[in-house]
């Protein structure tokens, strides 16, 4: 004999679902009684709704345990759906059963509470409605990055977390013991993706990224998604193009497919929408005078912190292309200019209203001189990177290829005070539990 089935809340607001019986599962959102009349939230996966029961309806057995579920308690209801301007959305179940499946014990999380605690309680703090919403959005953006990169025919690839090479110099990468000899956690996927590059041409991977940095900002985390791809036969310009097209497309079918949350979350779907091509670029040489004249003691060769990109980006609703910028500033792997040997083809895509990088680009030197140089200026041992530089020595193409932090695209985008709101479970200097 089969089990019986159950509906979702999302039933419950169809066009033709009044009246009609639906049977339901979940856990409570909070409960509240007259003492003869019981009022309970109900929530699933689909979305929430109200449902009531009369003692005289359920008996008192029922209405009692009912009455003490607690709040993320699971029950089961059956009744008919009938509309109540009074209740969420316009309309409620009115239960003619409801079963307990777990009581459950007082819920730890309320209103009020430090952000420490809930960072310590974060297993059960994820299940807030903002928090749901805040997830699905970030769901929904993965999956508009895959099907952007699909169309354009960009192959998803499964580089290695596990590395012996400290990609970006070891001061911060996470070293572990690796049976004896030293091991990395990744701090990029790209060194193995040019390699997937030389028989594919156009390669993506979506990986975890490990910085062992001690930043303290709202922008910093020490494990984070990263969307790294890698394009044969494409200069900067191309670069850039690319990148743009790819957030638009990308931000648009956010705002398309998920307005509600958008909006419950502080940010009109209308604002992402707006978002047009081209965005405006500018070299670093000149977002240096820029910044000189906002006051801050800035000079060539000085990098662009969290304060400086904010003044770039504050007044902005779209995001800001900086390029060109020192070659000491930038990792080894990246292409000199050829105009201009003081600095390298690359470009850091910053998110408007003061949000910063979000993504980091460049060209890709094919040089073999000159990555051994710049690999003895970043104290590595040019051995370690033989199998790399053997990219350079048979089929060497021009080639380019970023880096993007999802959880600085979804901060931006759903205008989040600290990074952390943007994964489960964050991991910061500070923090690496639950």
């Amino acid at each position: 004999m089969s089990a019986p089935s159950f509906d979702a809340v999302a039933r419950v607001f169809a066009p033709d679902a009044l009246g009609a019986t639906v049977r339901l599962r979940g856990w409570v959102l909070r409960t509240r009684s007259s003492g003869g009349i019981l009022f309970l939230v109900l929530r699933d996966r689909t979305g929430v709704v109200q449902v009531t029961g009369r003692r005289d309806a359920l008996g008192d057995e029922v209405f009692t345990a009912a009455e003490h579920v607690q709040i993320e308690g699971a029950v089961s209801v059956e009744g008919t759906v009938a509309e109540d301007r009074r209740a969420p959305d316009g309309r409620e179940v009115r239960a003619s059963r409801i079963a307990v499946i777990d009581s459950g014990e007082p819920f730890p999380i309320f209103s009020g509470q430090t952000e420490e605690f809930l960072l310590d309680q974060r297993h059960l703090a994820i299940r807030s409605q903002e928090n749901v919403a805040i997830f699905r959005v970030k769901a929904e953006l993965l999956r508009a990055f895959r099907e952007f990169l699909d169309r354009e025919d960009v192959l998803e690839m499964t580089p290695p977390i596990l590395s012996g090479n400290a990609a970006e110099g070891g001061a911060e990468a996470f070293q572990f013991d690796y049976f004896g000899r030293p091991g990395y956690l990744s701090q990029t996927a790209q060194l193995y993706l040019e390699a997937l590059l030389f028989p594919s041409e156009r390669v993506y991977g979506l990986t975890p990224s490990f910085r062992a940095e001690k930043s303290r900002t709202p922008r910093h985390l020490t494990e984070f998604l990263n969307l790294e791809i890698e394009l044969a036969w494409c200069d900067l310009d191309g670069l850039i193009d690319f990148i743009e097209r790819m957030m638009v497309a990308v931000l648009h079918a956010v705002a398309e497919r998920r307005p509600k949350e958008l909006k419950a979350l502080g940010r009109p779907p209308e604002e992402l929408l707006a978002i047009r091509a081209p965005f405006e670029r500018v070299r670093y040489s000149e977002a240096i005078d820029r910044l000189s004249k906002l006051g801050f003691p800035v000079q060539f060769g000085s990098d662009l912190g969290t304060a400086e990109e904010r003044a770039l980006t504050l007044e902005s609703t779209s995001p800001l292309f900086v390029t060109h910028y020192p070659r000491e500033l930038k990792a080894f792997y990246m292409l000199r200019s050829p105009d201009d040997p003081r600095t390298v083809e690359a470009t850091d895509l910053l998110g408007p209203e003061g949000y910063g990088e979000i993504v980091g680009a460049s060209c890709r030197e094919t040089d073999i001189d000159r990555l051994k140089e710049r690999i003895g200026q970043i104290g590595a041992k040019t051995e370690e990177y033989e199998w790399y530089l053997d990219l350079r020595r048979h089929g060497n193409i021009p080639h380019a290829g970023f880096g993007l932090g999802v959880e600085r695209v979804l901060r931006w985008m759903l205008r989040r005070e600290h990074i952390r709101d943007t994964t489960p479970f964050p991991r910061t200097p500070s923090r690496h539990t639950p």
